[in-house]
């Protein structure tokens, strides 16, 4: 962060506390952010990965109010092994969305009501989480969740 951004609540701030916040987890290693097609571009990546997407910022007079879409995945595995049970298949696709769900689960409950929000990292409405399978180039299985975050907008032009 640069040296006149330090203070200034906004983009950075953002996404270095939700980036902190996924790491937490002992169910997260790396955590990207960016475009959606720049998910799992990097081969160093260490899997289950978190990666944050900013949609768009509502500038009110008191709030910034983030749209965000969180993706926590990892990759699929699938067994060499014949296919026995047709409900779990051959790959860990439902354990990676049981973990997953999870992660992204504590994140939003830290958000509501936890340290997150006491830090004045806000929920302004339910978020909203969709399952994804066999995604991006290494198949990568996991959640997206969208929600928007207000936080405290501190630029003033009073004189």
């Amino acid at each position: 962060m640069s040296e006149q951004n330090q203070g200034v609540r906004g983009y950075y701030q953002l996404t270095q506390t939700i980036k902190t916040a996924l790491l937490e987890d002992i169910n997260i290693n790396t955590v990207t952010t960016g475009d959606i097609t720049d998910v799992n571009l990097n081969k160093q990546d260490i899997f289950p990965l978190g990666h944050i997407i900013i949609n768009n910022v509502i500038d009110t007079e008191q709030t910034l109010k983030f749209n965000i879409t969180i993706l926590a995945c990892d990759i699929v595995n699938l067994s060499k092994e014949p296919t026995v049970d047709r409900f779990t298949g051959n790959n860990d696709v439902q354990d990676i969305l049981n973990t997953q769900l999870a992660v992204l689960n504590k994140l939003i409950q830290r958000l509501r009501m936890g340290n997150l929000f006491t830090d004045m990292y806000q929920l302004d409405s339910a978020p909203s989480l969709e399952p994804f399978y066999d995604r991006f180039e290494n198949q990568l299985a996991g959640w997206s969740a969208t929600m928007d975050i207000l936080i405290y907008n501190d630029i003033w032009v009073c004189n």
